[in-house]
Parts: C-alpha cells; sequence; structure tokens
C-alpha cells in the first residue's frame, strides 16, 4: 500500500536536493577560471571553451529529447540579445577574478534579483514595496562591510566595476526574457543564447583581446575547459529546471544562495583567499536581502 502524502514528500525533498545541487553546480565557476588562469588563458579564451563545449553537451541533449531547433525570426533576435548579455556578463564576470577574490566577486553578482525589482520598477512601472527598499538598504550594508575590510583595505574599484556590469547585465537578461517569454524550453533557449554568445566572444577576442583563443596544450587545460561547460553551465541548468517542475521558482530562487557560498568556500580552502568576520556578515547581508526578495515573491 502506498501513502500519497510520503511520495509527495520524498518528491519534495527531490525538488529541494536539485535546486541545491544546481546552486553549488553553478558557484563551482571559480574552480576551472582560477585554475586555467593559472596556466595563462585570458578570461575570454576560459568562456570559449567552457560555452564551446556546453554547447556541444546541450546540442546532445536537445537530439536526445528528439526536439527541433527551429526558430523564428523574432526568435532570433531575441536570442541574439540573450548572447550579446551572455557575453558582456559572463566576461565582466571572470575578468573580476583578476581584481579581488572569486568568493567576493561572486557574492556581488547574486545582488542581481534586487537589480530585477529595481529595472522592473524603472522601466515598467512595478510598485516597489517596502520590503524591496529594505532588502536593498540591507544589501548596501553588506556591500559596505565587503568594500572595507577590518585591516581598513578597500575591494578594487576595478573589480567592483566589473561585477555591476556582470551582474545589471544579467538582470537585463532577466527582465526581457520574462517580458519577451519565448515559447520554447530553457535548454533550446539556452542553447541558442550560448552559440550566439560564443560568437560575440570570438568577435571581442579577434577585436579587443589577444586574437583568436589558442588552442589547449594540456590535458589539464581541457579537463578544467570541459569542467565549466559541464558542471556550472548544462549539469546548473537540467538540476534548476528540474527544480522549477517540482518546488517552483521562490525555493529554487532562495537555494540560489548556495552559489556565492560554494564560491567562497573554494576560494578560501583551494585558493586561500582571505576570510573575516567582517566579510562574513557582509555576505550574509546580501545573502539576507536576496532571499527576501524572493520569499516576498
Amino acid at each position: 500500500m502506498r501513502f500519497p502524502i510520503f511520495s509527495c514528500v520524498k518528491k519534495t525533498g527531490l525538488g529541494f536536493a536539485l535546486a541545491a545541487a544546481s546552486a553549488i553546480c553553478y558557484g563551482t565557476n571559480p574552480l576551472g577560471a582560477l585554475h586555467l588562469y593559472a596556466q595563462n588563458y585570458s578570461p575570454e579564451t576560459v568562456l570559449f571553451y567552457r560555452f564551446f563545449t556546453a554547447a556541444i553537451l546541450l546540442f546532445a541533449v536537445i537530439l536526445a529529447k528528439g526536439s527541433h531547433f527551429k526558430i523564428s525570426f523574432r526568435e532570433f533576435l531575441a536570442l541574439v540579445a540573450f548572447g550579446f548579455l551572455f557575453a558582456v556578463s559572463s566576461l565582466t564576470y571572470y575578468a573580476s577574478f583578476k581584481y579581488m577574490d572569486a568568493g567576493l566577486a561572486s557574492t556581488l553578482l547574486f545582488l542581481y534579483p534586487l537589480e530585477v525589482s529595481v529595472l522592473m520598477a524603472i522601466f515598467f512601472k512595478e510598485r516597489i514595496k517596502a520590503w524591496t527598499i529594505a532588502s536593498i538598504a540591507v544589501s548596501m550594508v553588506g556591500v559596505a562591510l565587503l568594500y572595507r575590510g577590518g585591516d581598513g583595505s578597500t575591494l578594487s574599484s576595478v573589480g567592483c566595476l566589473l561585477v555591476f556590469l556582470s551582474s545589471i547585465s544579467y538582470a537585463i537578461y532577466m527582465v526581457m526574457a520574462n517580458r519577451i517569454n519565448l515559447q520554447m524550453g530553457s535548454v533550446k533557449m539556452t542553447f541558442y543564447a550560448i552559440c550566439f554568445c560564443l560568437c560575440f566572444l570570438l568577435l571581442y577576442s579577434v577585436t579587443l583581446g589577444a586574437g583568436l583563443p589558442p588552442l589547449f596544450t594540456q590535458a589539464s587545460s581541457w579537463g578544467w575547459g570541459f569542467m565549466l561547460g559541464f558542471v556550472p553551465t548544462v549539469l546548473s541548468l537540467i538540476f534548476m529546471v528540474k527544480a522549477v517542475k517540482i518546488i517552483g521558482s521562490t525555493p529554487t530562487a532562495i537555494l540560489g544562495a548556495l552559489e556565492p557560498v560554494t564560491a567562497v568556500t573554494i576560494g578560501v580552502t583551494v585558493f586561500g583567499e582571505t576570510i573575516t568576520t567582517r566579510l562574513i556578515a557582509g555576505i550574509i547581508l546580501i545573502l539576507g536581502s536576496v532571499v527576501l526578495i524572493a520569499v516576498k515573491k
């Protein structure tokens, strides 16, 4: 005899586990990126291999599901815009690792839900409620704690600017995706966005970077490149899509707080990044402000 309530609890538990796994997977971005930086590869080269690998894997997933690749001209235009925003957000995020600890960069990037709320209020006249203002205020206190460490030193202004550009471009992407509402699955949409993102990354490399991405010459380089394409990109996306279907977007967004926590943990344990009580307090305030936004929505 089966008890429906036990089945429901088991399914909900699976949903929470998938949401947590998605966030943890995405939080591993610094692990591969910093190892490849140590081998003297540029951010655009690292991102090229990350998204090239992800595109191949997502192509295989779409084929396995029996889905078609056809898109309309309207969808094409939207996906080109998504690809551009993907490229800007990813490039500035990865570049920020050169100027500040990856864990702190990941925490500051996590402010994008607050930026989404502000953008919706400015451009679509959504009313900013009291709890949104409170969340923004709390997050600003957290940023202030991160910006000036306990020893009086400050974060790199260039690094902070890069992370801000990354988070705001991702917030714009989120708003556009919500308003345009393309009638296609998340995997297919991400596949095309990544393909166009690759085009913009190549354009950047040729015009402003060091030229075409060099071929990896070490097995470890290919390993880290594959890891970036698989774990924080494809695996994270698949887990997130499944989690949203089971428990909904709000709990999934709340568990997204594990992303920067994972990045901070990797930074401290693997790369010897410093952590102080002041930084921990700042991180908690920022995560708390974003979780409040998710809960209220």
